[in-house]
This record gives structure tokens, sequence and C-alpha cells, in this order.
């Protein structure tokens, strides 16, 4: 299913073929960074678990173990960092890039933003997010590390599950895909610097994901798109409901 709770069917759709298309091309080059948006719902980690399987790709894949959401954007950084020094049992941070370098990509999905649901007493990226007003400090230190080690991030390949969460309500909106005219000109900019795809689906498509995992009537089906646009995850959660 093109969802990461069941991956063990999946549907092969336009938006997954060319991301498994980019990443194929991370096995003969290094120095590119891929960032895979879409709506919440859609599969994004589905669709690149299962192109890392099946392209065969070596991946590290960064975990986000924060022990309380007041973290500071310097502590987060930190323990990220301490994360894969300690993994790779390295004692510095251009030494960890170093050993990072051997792997085909360093990804950053589901152990890096959603730890929480997969690991009990700890908090994931996107919990931080939600809670702290300071995200934007964090990218800037990140921009800071980028550039401080430039000559070691250009041997390496870097595949992010981007999403940047905003709540408003009781809603969680995704500021590249949830929010229109605003989400198009920074999914435009962000294309302009790094290699994008988006994981979006057709009527069509979403039909037959839907149908791949559950007996459900066509009409039935787009009787929720209606509702919930083309998000599988939460179609088939809403079908289970019933």
């Amino acid at each position: 299913m093109n969802v990461p709770s069941d991956n063990s069917i999946f549907v092969e759709t336009q938006a997954y073929l060319k991301l498994k298309n980019v990443l194929e091309d991370l096995k003969y080059e290094k120095g590119n960074i891929v960032h895979v948006i879409g709506t919440p719902g859609t599969g994004k980690s589905a669709n690149i678990y299962r192109a890392i399987d099946e392209l065969g790709l070596r991946v590290y894949d960064v975990e986000c173990h924060l022990e309380n959401l007041s973290a500071t954007p310097q502590e987060v950084f930190k323990t990220i960092i301490d994360n894969i020094k300690r993994s790779l049992d390295v004692n510095s941070a251009d030494e960890a890039y170093r050993r990072l370098s051997t792997f085909d990509a360093v990804l950053f999905a589901d152990k890096f933003h959603d730890s929480h649901f997969l690991k009990d007493d700890v908090h994931g990226f996107s919990e931080w997010t939600l809670k702290s007003r300071k995200t934007p400090i964090f990218y800037l230190l990140c921009i800071k590390e980028y550039l401080k080690y430039r000559k070691e991030f250009k041997d390496l390949n870097i595949i992010f599950q981007t999403a940047w969460r905003l709540k408003i309500g009781d809603k969680k909106y995704d500021i590249f895909t949830d929010i229109p005219i605003i989400s198009r000109i920074l999914s435009k900019i962000l294309g302009m610097i790094f290699k994008v795809v988006r994981i979006e689906y057709t009527p069509e498509e979403t039909i037959k994901i839907v149908k791949a995992h559950l007996n459900v009537e066509e009409e039935k089906i787009k009787k929720y798109i209606k509702v919930y646009g083309c998000r599988p995850r939460y179609i088939l959660d809403k079908v289970k409901k019933v």
C-alpha cells in the first residue's frame, strides 16, 4: 500500500516513477539534495522507502530522539548531530560527514520526523516543530553547518521527506502543499535550488490504491475523494471506521 503502515501492497503511480528515476541517479552521483513533498496522507515515506528498496540504495536513516519538546533549536540540532556521531562511532562532525559519504544517501524521513510513533518516551522532529515558534532558527543552524562543512557536503546525497507543518486551530497544514498560492510559490522556489519530487495522485490512481487494499465500491471512494482529496491514507482510515 502507498501508506507507511503497509508497504507490502504497492501501486505504482506517475509520482512514484518520477521519484524512483530521481533517486536512481544517487547511485552514480554525489552532492544531490532531493526534497520529497506532498500533502499529508499521500504516503511520502512509503514511496521513498519503496524506491530505496527497489533500487537497492544503501541509505543512512537519520533519527531524532528528543527528550522534551521545550528544547531550544540549538539543543535539537546538537541532539541530532550527537546521535549521528554516536551511531557512526566518531568524535567529530567532519569525521561523521566523511563517514556518511560512504552511503548512497542520507535520509531524513519517518525515523527523524515521527520517531515518537516508532519508539516510546521520545519526541520526533515534527512534534517539536508544532510546539516551537523557533523552527526558523533551527533551519538557520542547518544552513550555517552546511556552509561550514560545504566541502564534506559535496560528497553527500541527502533525501528529505520535506514538511513544514503549521497548526491552525485543530488542523495541521504543510506550507509546501496545503496553502493556496503560498505553497505553489514556496515549492517553486525550492525547486529552483534543489531537486523536488511531489507525491500526488490523480483520482484514478487514488481509487486503485484504495481498492488494492480494501474491497470498496468505486463510487464510495469517489465520494471520499471529494471530501478528503486524493489522500489514500485518510480515505482508508475513514473507510475502516465505517
